[in-house]
């Protein structure tokens, strides 16, 4: 049975992201470039929880650089409506950190996907039909989703599989929202994340708030739908009405009843609004 870490949040990211860590395993099979997508859905964060804290997205690349220092590691994101890729890489401070890794011999930048050539890649999904996806996704890496616990209108929950929906490079992302369910489930597996970390430090009620709740916990998981179905029972939901977890389980990407370590979801849930 697919296992999924969750962990209590003891005042460090570190040392809370290694005790994840070690329950799964460790990283597994690392080879670069490392590919690492936070969520940055937005420029404008009204709950202070909306986008991934750059913090454990640090911590997370120095423990990378611990085990192998000569990684290529590359942290990306696509223009949306709501931001543009190099805007929010200065304002959430990921600019500065590559740059200051850059400068003491670390191969780390951040990639706005959507200024990349495409490549078309041979796929037959439930949406897309021989999509073209920036270069660097069809060529192999190693793939990161560093998610924020959250609901979502439209996807019913953003975790580390709606995260995926960021690599699209187009700007107008609505033009995806009427079939988002199968969008995300083709992406998954394409992309196919090796490691898929849920910080649910504090959880946001829609993609922005305003509501939010305290949870204190991170999720680490190999397989995406595992860690976001823990999610989803997390917020006490049910993941069977999540559509792109459904059709995702199918596709070997996880299960929707995984084993979890370490602390119990029952002693970290909190209800959440159906979305």
């Amino acid at each position: 049975m697919d296992s999924v870490a969750l962990v209590k949040y003891r005042e460090d990211i570190r040392s809370t992201l290694e005790e994840g860590l070690d329950h799964i395993g460790g990283f597994g099979e690392l080879k670069s470039p490392v590919l690492v997508k936070p969520n940055i859905c937005t420029i404008k964060d009204g709950t202070g929880h909306s986008v991934t804290d750059i913090e454990v997205v640090k911590a997370i690349i120095d423990l990378l650089f611990e085990i192998d220092s000569k990684l290529s590691i590359k942290i990306i994101e696509s223009d949306s409506q709501s931001k543009n890729a190099e805007e929010v890489f200065v304002k959430f401070g990921y600019a500065e950190f590559c740059e200051n890794k850059q400068s003491s011999g670390f191969d780390v930048a951040t990639v706005n996907l959507s200024s990349l050539p495409l490549t078309k890649i041979s796929f037959d999904g439930e949406y897309f039909k021989d999509p073209e996806l920036p270069d660097i996704l069809t060529s192999p890496h190693y793939f990161i989703s560093v998610a924020v616990a959250k609901t979502h209108e439209l996807s019913y929950i953003t975790g580390a599989l709606k995260n995926l929906f960021g690599v699209l490079p187009r700007k107008d992302m609505s033009v995806y929202h009427k079939q988002i369910h199968e969008i995300i489930t083709d992406l998954a597996r394409i992309l196919r994340p090796e490691l898929n970390i849920v910080d649910a430090r504090v959880g946001v009620e829609d993609w922005n708030g305003p509501k939010k709740h305290r949870i204190g916990s991170f999720i680490l998981g190999r397989q995406p739908v595992s860690v976001d179905a823990t999610m989803t029972r997390i917020f006490e939901l049910e993941p069977l009405d999540v559509g792109h977890l459904v059709k995702s389980s199918k596709h070997n990407l996880g299960v929707l009843d995984p084993l979890v370590i370490g602390e119990s979801i029952e002693d970290v849930s909190v209800k959440f609004s159906p979305p």
